[in-house]
C-alpha cells in the first residue's frame, strides 16, 4: 500500500500527508496553558519569577516546560547552572506563540464589531407616490453605516401596502390611510398636497387666471381611491363640494399612470404637489386651481408590532420613528404650507 502511494503521489507527497496528520493529531492532544506557561517562562527570564507571576509552584512551571518539550520532541529553552538562553526552536516556538496570542487578544475586539455590524434584509412596501427625504436619507445613511443590509422595495397600492405589514411580509410600510387597523401602528411620516393638473394638448394647458369654474365639466382622470370613502377623500370632497360635475374617463392605483392619462390628454388630474414640481418646471404640465388651500394627504409610516424584526429592521424603524418625533409637521409638509392648512 505504502509503495502504491509512492507511485501515486512520490515521496515528497507522502511526508506532507504525514506530516499533515501528525500535525492534526498535536493540536488535538496539546494542552494549550502549555503554551501560556512557555511564553510567561520566556518574557520573566526565568522559572522562579514564572511561577511568581502564575501565582504557581515553581516544579509546576518545570513541569510545564518538560511536557511541551516531550510534546514537541526538543529542548526549548538550554537552563542550568546560570544559564537560562532559547534554543534555536524555543525561539521560533516564542516567535509564533507571540503572533497567537496577538490574534488571541484581538478576538473580544473582533467579536465586538462583528455584534456591531449589522446585516440582514429590510422589505419596505410603499405607495407609488412616495417621495420625503425622511426615506432617501434613511436609505443612505443606513447603506453608508451597515454596507451589509440589503433593500428590497417594493411599490403597491395603499390598500396591498396596509396588507403587506399586517401579514408581516414587510418590515413596515409607507401608504395612505383610509381606516386603520387596531393591529397595526400608525404614524405621519408627511403630509403633501395635491393640486389639479393637465397636459399639454389640454385647453387649459398654459392658460392664467382660471378659477374652479373653469374646470366644470371637464373630463377627468383619477386614482382608484380618489373617493368620499377611500384614501384620497379629500380630492374627492373638493369635487363634490365645488361641483365640479366631471366625466372621470380613466382611473389607475399608480401615479405613473394616472400622470400618463393627464400627459396624453385624457383629462384633468390630481397629483401631488411636489412630485409633480419637475414637470411642471419642464412645461408638461400645467398647475389648475384651486392654489390655494389645497387637498392635503397625509402619508403614514405602518408598523406590525407582532412582527419579530432583524436589527436592520429594527434599527430603520426606530430611526424612521426618531425622525418624526424629533422633525415638527411643517417641516415633514410638502411643499411648505400656509398657517390655514396645518
Amino acid at each position: 500500500m505504502v509503495h502504491s502511494f509512492k507511485l501515486i503521489f512520490g515521496m515528497n507527497d507522502i511526508d506532507q500527508i504525514n506530516a499533515g496528520r501528525a500535525g492534526e493529531r498535536f493540536v488535538a492532544q496539546l494542552d494549550w496553558n502549555l503554551l501560556r506557561s512557555f511564553v510567561v517562562i520566556v518574557e520573566a527570564g526565568s522559572i522562579t519569577a514564572a511561577a511568581r507571576r502564575l501565582l504557581r509552584g515553581q516544579p509546576a512551571i518545570s513541569l510545564a516546560l518538560k511536557r511541551l518539550e516531550e510534546a514537541l520532541g526538543t529542548r526549548l529553552i538550554h537552563r542550568g547552572q546560570g544559564q537560562f538562553t532559547l534554543t534555536e526552536a524555543g525561539r521560533a516556538l516564542y516567535q509564533e506563540c507571540a503572533d497567537l496570542y496577538g490574534g488571541v487578544a484581538r478576538l473580544p475586539d473582533l467579536a465586538a464589531r462583528a455584534e456591531a455590524e449589522i446585516s440582514g434584509q429590510v422589505s419596505i412596501a410603499l405607495a407609488t407616490h412616495v417621495e420625503t427625504p425622511l426615506l432617501d436619507n434613511l436609505l443612505r445613511d443606513t447603506h453608508a453605516a451597515h454596507p451589509r443590509v440589503r433593500f428590497r422595495l417594493r411599490t403597491a397600492t395603499s390598500a396591498e401596502v396596509g396588507r403587506a405589514v399586517q401579514d408581516r411580509t414587510a418590515s413596515f410600510g409607507i401608504c395612505l390611510v383610509n381606516r386603520q387597523n387596531p393591529d397595526l401602528d400608525y404614524a405621519v411620516l408627511y403630509r403633501e398636497f395635491f393640486g389639479f393638473y393637465c397636459g399639454p394638448d389640454h385647453p387649459l394647458f398654459g392658460q392664467s387666471g382660471l378659477t374652479l369654474d373653469d374646470l366644470r365639466g371637464r373630463d377627468a382622470v383619477a386614482f382608484e381611491t380618489d373617493d368620499l370613502n377611500d384614501s384620497l377623500r379629500p380630492v374627492a370632497l373638493l369635487r363634490r363640494q365645488s361641483a365640479l360635475d366631471q366625466t372621470v374617463v380613466g382611473r389607475s392605483s399608480q401615479l405613473e399612470e394616472v400622470r400618463r392619462m393627464i400627459l396624453c390628454g385624457l383629462g384633468i388630474g390630481a397629483l401631488p404637489v411636489h412630485v409633480a414640481a419637475r414637470d411642471e418646471a419642464q412645461g408638461i404640465l400645467w398647475r389648475l386651481p384651486p392654489y390655494d388651500d389645497p387637498p392635503a394627504i397625509d402619508i403614514y409610516l405602518v408598523t406590525n408590532p407582532r412582527k419579530r424584526l432583524n436589527r436592520a429592521e429594527a434599527l430603520m424603524i426606530d430611526q424612521l420613528q426618531k425622525a418624526i418625533a424629533t422633525t415638527p409637521l411643517p417641516s415633514r409638509t410638502y411643499p411648505a404650507p400656509s398657517a390655514s392648512s396645518l
